[in-house]
């Protein structure tokens, strides 16, 4: 048995994963705003109490766990996060703290490739050799897979398209830089410029954010309309620069096709969208959906 662990930049998920990949048994919290404040802490603390239940509750020991693997995001190397601009993290040695804690082989990986390997492991891009993989949640992260290969440069796990500059006099970003990807199209930005729309505050989450969107008003076609742009632009530099067979795009996106699919798909495929004004590039919601982190941290 392995445990698979997704720290996002709101909530942790922790799973129990068999020799198929299966998750038999799944933990997930949410990070209170106290927490935010010292997320260091709280990661650890949390991973440690997580652990120790999903052990409790499946009646089964630390020995007999083969590895831990995590999914964080950012830059990770050798054992610890370099840094995760959305969880204003730097310079954390993950890794050995929580060996000291839980004597057992753990691993951390840059979370859109954990969940990319999942997806051409097990899920939709299965049966693809080229492949672009997106997460669009509170950032944006990915990976490309070529040949079946996925690109892994030696220094940095790279490909973060999040920070790909559309728009160099644009909306700061954390990075430091101006007019990242993931100011635009990200899934909190979608989300924050709905609240701001329609004067809602924090407590109206995203089920009944899709909600407005899918009710196809004058206001709302505006604001999905502006997105939808704006990501097709990260993504066909990404066509342009690739030329896959297919784009999964995971993370809190994939959960409502009904809202984005279609509207994507016309954008994307639409005359001199792209440089080979591609017509037969298929856009898939990742199958595995939040799962794919978990699943893929110990793949």
């Amino acid at each position: 048995m392995k445990i698979g662990i997704d720290i996002g930049g709101s909530h942790i998920a922790l799973g129990l994963i068999d020799d198929e990949l299966n998750i038999v048994y799944k933990i997930e919290e949410t990070f209170t705003d106290e927490e935010k404040q010292d997320l260091k802490e709280t990661i650890i603390r949390k991973i440690i109490l997580d652990v120790n239940q999903l052990l409790e509750r499946n009646k089964i020991n630390i020995n007999q766990i083969e590895l831990i693997g995590i999914a964080c995001a950012g830059t990770v190397k050798e054992g610890y996060i370099v840094k995760a601009e959305n969880l204003k993290i730097y310079n954390f040695h993950i890794v050995q703290k929580l060996q000291e804690a839980l004597k057992t082989k753990i691993i951390i990986r840059n979370d859109a490739k954990c969940a990319a390997l999942a997806e051409k492991t097990i899920g939709g891009l299965k049966k693809y050799s080229d492949a672009i993989f997106l997460t669009l949640g509170t950032g944006i992260g990915g990976a490309i897979f070529i040949n079946n290969k996925m690109i892994e440069p030696k220094t940095y796990p790279g490909f973060e398209v999040g920070h790909m500059v559309i728009d160099k006099n644009g909306i700061p970003c954390n990075c430091g830089k101006n007019g990242c990807f993931e100011k635009y199209a990200s899934m909190k930005i979608l989300k924050d410029e709905i609240r701001q729309q329609y004067n809602l505050t924090t407590d109206v989450h995203s089920k009944e954010l899709m909600e407005i969107l899918n009710n196809k008003t004058e206001k709302s076609n505006k604001i999905l309309d502006e997105y939808i742009k704006n990501l097709s632009i990260g993504l066909t530099n990404l066509i342009n620069i690739f030329e896959p067979e297919v784009i999964s795009i995971g993370g809190s996106f994939s959960y409502y096709p009904e809202v984005f699919l279609e509207k994507l798909q016309n954008e994307i495929l639409k005359e001199n969208a792209t440089f080979n004004n591609r017509k037969d590039i298929k856009i898939l919601m990742a199958e595995l959906k939040n799962d794919a982190g978990i699943i893929g941290a110990v793949i």
